[in-house]
């Protein structure tokens, strides 16, 4: 049974008490410059690019990457509406009311743990040797599992799902858990299993059909 709301689910509405509809704007926007900015750096690293880009094979990195541009916001409304309807639908399952409008803005908000990898990578190639190629930029995933034992490493299949296993994903679950416990009231042990079912199961079943279904 739902409780009143803790000192702690106080604060933690407190703190998100601001116009989500701008901030998802200035989320775009900064995801949208540090991925401008890591393509720039992957451009100088490909050997004779000024070459290839005066002779147009060049074209498809441009193209993909425009289209990467303007899906970006796309797939944020997209992904926040499918965990915020995961969680919806969980905790209606377990007797749960919460509100699906609450779930989607905090999706919104939980999101920004991933700029962190993002700028690492930028960071990091920020001023690359000559020994950096534009492969290592593109599949640099700090603090990862791929991270860890190094793409050369391992077959390919396994690269996405062990640059998927990684410490911000960790630290998105816990925020998560923190955030069903402000928007539903229920106690930090009752949003663990929330999170643990609503969230990082789905993923993991992803990552097991991709590589099962990687050719």
């Amino acid at each position: 049974m739902a409780t009143a709301a803790s000192p702690l689910a106080q604060k933690i509405s407190g703190v998100l008490d601001f116009d989500k509809r701008l901030f998802f704007v200035v989320l775009v926007l900064i995801f949208l410059v540090i991925r401008y900015l890591t393509n720039t750096l992957i451009l100088e690293a490909i050997p004779d690019s000024d070459r290839l880009d005066a002779q147009g094979d060049l074209l498809f990195f441009y193209l993909f990457n425009t289209l990467n541009y303007v899906w970006t916001p796309f797939a944020f409304l997209w992904k926040f509406t499918v965990t915020a309807f995961l969680f919806w639908s969980l905790g209606l399952t377990m007797g749960y009311k919460v509100s699906f409008k609450a779930l989607w803005q905090f999706a919104l908000v939980a999101e920004t743990i991933f700029i962190f990898p993002e700028l690492l990578r930028l960071l990091v190639y920020l001023n690359p040797s000559d020994q950096v190629s534009y492969l290592d930029i593109q599949n640099f995933e700090p603090l990862s599992a791929l991270w860890l034992v190094g793409p050369g490493q391992i077959h390919e299949k396994y690269h996405y799902p062990l640059s998927v296993i990684n410490l911000f994903e960790i630290c998105y679950g816990a925020v998560w858990v923190l955030g069903f416990h402000a928007i539903s009231r229920r106690t930090i042990q009752e949003s663990i299993p929330v999170v643990a079912i609503a969230y990082f199961l789905p993923l993991l079943l992803w990552l097991a059909f991709y590589v099962g279904s990687y050719r």
